[in-house]
């Protein structure tokens, strides 16, 4: 894997299985950002084609949506990032699909309980085709001020907050999503901010691992050290040991492996991700993190030193002239959406229909001021609630036994279109027996003519074995 930097500000990505507010969000750290094209060039949605209005800042754009992967990409053909939204029933299928089109170059898999045999397969097929595989049970990954994978990093307010609207020198991996958060707005803390950040996920076999994206951010000229959150289970956590040892990580590596805690536990115990539960001494969090030290790597003696230890190593890099910390820049206003700000009192909005017939304030909706409820137990038919819609009282009986029968003739056969209903209005209007059926006849409906003539003009026809005829 190796080689560099995964993203740029020109990075665009097809979006499969629509899913409004993760791209939403990716649409509003574009305009965070300052970019000048939307990172979702596309929606890939089986069985539906068209369009998808989003918001990208104050304009609203139209996204195509296509029912195939193929299609899009051949439609898209700059976009080479693949966000993979689907469940975890389909995801290998797609993602396979997706690694398979010469356009896509990394593709990401959000979906948690992916067969381990499919995420295998889908290793294999990255590793011989020279693409990278973020994921599964990942929540993606963040170049700051340039693009960011569905849900990564979360709102607007906490991207603020971890200043990824612009780049840092910190290049971080974690197997954690939430904890990624978690140390971004540490990361944003206590050094210039963050460069690039991944969660690699927290499956036994993720597509990339830790030391494939630290090898990938010491290629990368802007990062200028590693930070890198580890867990007990798997051995993942060695490879970077090798690396360190082997002399091909020539920037200061700073590293935790969480998990010390289990030993406290008297059997074995399972900590959220799939792959984090201990097989071994070797790969409980003690043994890995004293390898790391061992091979090189700035451990803390405890989470809690963990900040500290990530401060202390940016400040030397600064001392020694290594890095210039970033300068801050004030980042654009994300326009707020109108339900939202009507919702926290911030804007008032005027009604755009008023209705006079119908309320639904209240606990149960009224048809010109009578309660839903009362109408039911009432025993109120449709000529009922008409009466109350259209005249916005209640009518007599008779009136509303009208309303239905009217409805029921139109009803019958489609309104105004069938012969049957044509024929009744004909008869009706005094027209002889042969001009009403000739009506009829004239909309293709003889059979549905004959039976409505009967009870149209009864008494020129004749019961036939209990039923009328003619």
């Amino acid at each position: 894997m190796a080689t560099g930097q995964l993203f740029s500000r020109s990075t665009q990505a097809l979006f499969y299985n629509y899913k409004q507010l993760p791209i939403q969000r990716m649409l509003d750290f574009d305009f965070l950002c300052g970019r000048e094209t939307p990172s979702v060039a596309g929606i890939i949605n089986p069985g539906a084609e068209g369009f998808q209005k989003l918001f990208f800042g104050q304009e609203e754009i139209a996204i195509p949506v296509h029912s195939a992967i193929e299609a899009a990409c051949a439609t898209h053909p700059t976009a080479d990032v693949f966000i993979n939204f689907a469940s975890y029933r389909s995801a290998a299928a797609s993602s396979m699909a997706a690694l398979k089109q010469p356009t896509i170059r990394v593709v990401a898999i959000i979906a948690e309980g992916v067969p381990e045999s499919d995420t295998k397969q889908l290793i294999a097929y990255a590793k011989a085709n020279n693409k990278v595989v973020i994921g599964p049970a990942t929540v993606g990954g963040i170049q700051a001020g340039a693009f960011k994978i569905g849900d990564t990093a979360g709102t607007i307010d906490n991207i603020i907050q971890c200043k990824l609207y612009r780049p840092g020198s910190v290049g971080f991996v974690s197997k954690s999503g939430g904890m990624s958060n978690e140390l971004y707005n540490t990361i944003a803390r206590v050094t210039d901010g963050l460069y690039e950040g991944i969660a690699i996920g927290g499956d036994v076999f993720p597509g990339s691992t830790l030391s494939d994206h630290v090898l990938r951010f010491n290629n990368i000229p802007q990062v200028k050290m590693m930070v890198v959150l580890g867990e007990l289970g798997g051995r993942d956590e060695y490879s970077l040991v090798e690396a360190l040892k082997q002399g091909k990580i020539n920037k200061p590596v700073v590293a935790w492996v969480s998990g010390t805690c289990a030993r406290l536990f008297k059997s074995e115990v399972q900590f959220g991700h799939a792959g984090a539960k201990s097989g071994g001494e070797m790969e409980s969090a003690q043994a890995k993190n004293e390898a790391l030290r061992e091979a090189g790597a700035i451990v803390p003696t405890s989470f809690e030193a963990f900040e500290g230890a990530i401060k202390e190593t940016f400040e030397k890099l600064v001392e020694q002239g290594k890095t210039t910390p970033v300068k801050e820049i004030q980042p654009p206003q994300i326009p707020e959406d109108l339900n939202v700000a009507i919702k926290s009192g911030k804007v008032r909005a005027p009604t755009h229909i008023i209705s006079t017939i119908s309320d639904d304030r209240g606990e149960e909706p009224c048809y010109a001021g009578v309660p839903m409820s009362s109408i039911v137990e009432q025993g109120y038919g449709v000529g009922d609630v008409i009466s109350l819609l259209w005249f916005k009282r209640s009518l007599p009986r008779y009136c509303t036994q009208f309303i239905e029968i009217c409805i029921m003739l139109c009803a019958d056969h489609g309104p105004c279109v069938s012969g049957a209903h044509n024929t009744i209005v004909t008869a009706r209007a005094g027209k002889d027996l042969v001009s009403s059926l000739v009506s009829g006849i004239a909309y293709n409906h003889i059979m549905a003519v004959c039976f409505l003539l009967i009870f149209a003009d009864k008494e020129n026809a004749v019961c036939l074995n209990g039923s009328y005829g003619f």
